[in-house]
């Protein structure tokens, strides 16, 4: 399938070390070669990075990685193909304007029959099943709030707990949904989470021989708090909590904010996926 990976902090701080182990699995230590995208928050904006080639051996994902970039929320995905060819449309992750705020949605997980519900006000670019989610997201949004984004994030997140539980009966269903100051984060069967907060030490990649200190980084007085959602951990010395399925998690300012938590024995469907050639 795919895998995904969200990044939200107190202050601009480093998001490239994390996204350097993503993008290694996107070619090189996973499967993950049918296209990537990064999106970069600043404020309401998100500036999105979009290839439909592998990460790891991309010229762009390099530039990127190599150079010092800071951001306080980042959305990261890299694709394995299981619905819709490689192109630009079907890269995650995707992105609609939503009352003056850019909305940021990538997926993992396989949703068979998502695109048989009717959309009425949204529109896919491409034929994937996640952007199809997105629309039905984005209409939920919509009919519960009107015209208005809502301003309780609590309020937003029952919404996509109820949702994705429904949607997450058709198949799985991890996501990530990003508002600019918050990041939502959808367990469907593989998804963890890490604080990172003084005092720091020194991380290391799985990926790679890749270390970082993020207070060395950050300043010695830094009072930085990072959290990092991934489909798998992306480090082997940080303490990463694993999601139950049907669990959505709400963070904000680099701290888990909110917790939703499924009734006793939900489990996700699973079926049964041909990748596409």
């Amino acid at each position: 399938m795919c895998e995904l990976l969200g990044m939200v902090a107190s202050q601009p701080a480093d998001v490239l070390f994390s996204f350097t182990g993503l993008a290694l699995r996107g070619g090189q230590t996973g499967p993950h070669a049918d296209g990537w995208g990064l999106a970069l928050y600043e404020g309401k904006f998100a500036r999105v990075f979009l290839e439909e080639h592998p990460a790891y051996s991309s010229p762009l994902a390099r530039f990127l990685r190599e150079n010092p970039i800071l951001a306080s929320l980042a959305v990261a995905h890299v694709r394995k193909m299981t619905r819709g060819v490689a192109t630009i449309q079907n890269t995650h992750p995707f992105v609609r304007v939503v009352n003056g705020r850019h909305l940021v949605f990538a997926h993992n997980g396989t949703l068979p029959n998502v695109r048989k519900r009717p959309l009425r006000y949204e529109s896919a670019l491409g034929d994937t099943d996640s952007e199809h989610a997105f629309c039905v997201i984005l209409e939920a949004i919509r009919e519960r709030f009107g015209p208005f984004y809502p301003e309780d994030p609590h309020q937003l997140g029952q919404v996509l707990f109820e949702l994705g539980n429904e949607l997450g009966q058709d198949g799985v269903f991890n996501f990530l949904l990003a508002d600019g100051a918050h990041l939502f984060a959808r367990c469907g069967d593989s998804l963890y989470s890490t604080v990172r907060k003084p005092p720091f030490g020194e991380v290391t990649l799985l990926d790679a021989e890749v270390s970082m200190n993020f207070g060395v980084h950050q300043g010695a007085d830094s009072t930085l708090r990072m959290a990092a959602v991934a489909t798998k951990p992306l480090t082997r010395n940080e303490t990463w909590v694993r999601g139950d399925p049907g669990t959505l998690w709400l963070f904000k300012n680099g701290d888990l904010l909110d917790t939703w938590a499924p009734a006793p024995g939900y489990v996700e469907a699973t079926p049964q996926v041909t990748p596409q050639p």
